[in-house]
């Protein structure tokens, strides 16, 4: 079938997506290059078919998605791509959609930052029945990253993203509130997160990354502006996209973010979970994203004694190893220790409570609160040993590839 790929209000491309497998099959005409999706283009107003698909396809619900093969069998579908085209591939992250050829369908009658949606999509990804119809699919829920369950509700006129953990420890949830805590006490842009319950079970909610006048292009979007040269570091490349399409701050907001993850000993920042901020109608840059998603940290799923034992835990996005990823950091002036003072004590208050020792003993507790100690520690040390920063292009190290990590279903 055909539709038209909008920007808003503004027609980009017009193309053939497949009705039975999702795939955009044919890429007919182009209307506004500047308005297709960044790393679409080659750079001579042009696009390839496949890099569209290749768009369209890492839009969908990722395959790894806990509770997805439930979901698809409960629908009836074979692919979690032909979903999409059942909510015009909407998204709450930017202002994309599709609308189907000779449809008078518009932006402001259909998109999600102004008009409500359907919850069905959210109830059946979390296993919740949904009353004897056919289902209303029009949900962001279809176009949301990420492997952990999790799905959009409305609260209070907001739009909320609730995300749950995994087993056997159901941490992630109280590692979001703590990053949280780590960035307000550093006062470093992130999302705030709080945590809720339901049947026992704890999540944590946020509010969006974008409104109705912005949108997140991720890390991975953008470093597909430019091919990467194989003398070239990961990280080093990075900056270049960045700053190749002038977006300010990138290096100060990377050692933040570097920091941070090695502090929290964050296993799971791939390139679809940071990024920038832009404006969806003038195409300026805002700024660098505040940090988001940070909950599979802090030994999620390691038990006590290994967290004690300091076990190596998988880095990203840029080297595999804590410790050559913090040396990516340009400058640690930014940081001051005083304000992480105590922490220890926040940790452990955000981990106590009835429920939640069904979950995290304390001495899980404690183990947790000593390794976070410890990596301040050699932050600290770092800082003060630090010589002046030259560019690092050394390729030793680094991570390939832009895999989030699976929670199985």
């Amino acid at each position: 079938m055909r539709y038209i790929l909008m920007h808003k209000n503004i027609p980009a491309a017009e193309l053939e997506a497949d009705d039975k497998t999702g795939h955009i099959t044919k890429l007919y005409e182009i209307y506004s290059p500047e308005h297709l999706p960044v790393g679409v283009t080659d750079g001579k107003d042009k696009t390839a078919r496949a890099a569209l698909d290749e768009w369209w396809t890492d839009r969908s619900i990722p395959s790894s998605r806990s509770g997805l093969k439930k979901a698809l069998e409960a629908l009836g579908v074979s692919s979690r791509l032909t979903l999409l085209t059942r909510c015009y591939g909407l998204s709450l992250t930017d202002q994309y959609w599709i609308k189907p050829e000779n449809s008078d369908v518009v932006w402001s009658s259909v998109n999600f930052f102004e008009n409500d949606f359907s919850e069905d999509m959210g109830d059946i990804l979390f296993g919740k029945p949904v009353a004897e119809r056919e289902p209303d699919l029009l949900s962001p829920d279809i176009t949301t990253d990420g492997n952990l369950k999790k799905r959009w509700i409305i609260s209070e006129g907001k739009r909320c993203l609730i995300k749950a953990g995994s087993k056997p420890f159901f941490q992630q949830p109280f590692n979001e509130i703590i990053a949280s805590a780590v960035m307000r006490r550093l006062g470093i842009p992130h999302t705030d997160y709080r945590l809720i319950w339901d049947e026992n079970e704890p999540y944590c909610v946020c509010g969006g990354f974008a409104d109705s006048g912005t949108e997140l292009v991720t890390a991975w979007r953008i470093m597909m502006t430019q091919k990467q040269p194989n003398h070239i570091s990961r990280y080093q490349h990075c900056v270049n996209c960045f700053e190749g399409l002038g977006i300010k701050g990138t290096v100060s907001a990377l050692d933040q973010m570097i920091t941070v993850d090695y502090i929290i000993a964050n296993e799971d920042r791939h390139l679809n979970n940071f990024g920038a901020i832009r404006d969806a109608g003038t195409l300026e840059w805002v700024g660098i994203v505040p940090i988001f998603d940070s909950g599979s940290s802090l030994g999620y799923e390691l038990e006590a004694a290994q967290i004690r034992g300091r076990a190596a835990v998988e880095c990203k996005p840029f080297k595999k190893h804590h410790r050559e990823q913090l040396k990516l950091v340009t400058s640690f002036d930014w940081l001051d220790f005083s304000k992480l003072e105590g922490i220890g004590d926040e940790i452990a208050e955000i981990f106590s409570g009835e429920r939640t020792s069904a979950f995290i003993d304390s001495a899980r507790i404690s183990a947790i609160t000593a390794a976070v100690g410890d990596r301040i520690e050699n932050v600290r040390r770092m800082a003060e040993t630090m010589q002046p920063w030259t560019v690092n292009d050394s390729t030793e190290d680094d991570v390939s590839g832009n895999t989030a990590r699976s929670y199985g279903s």
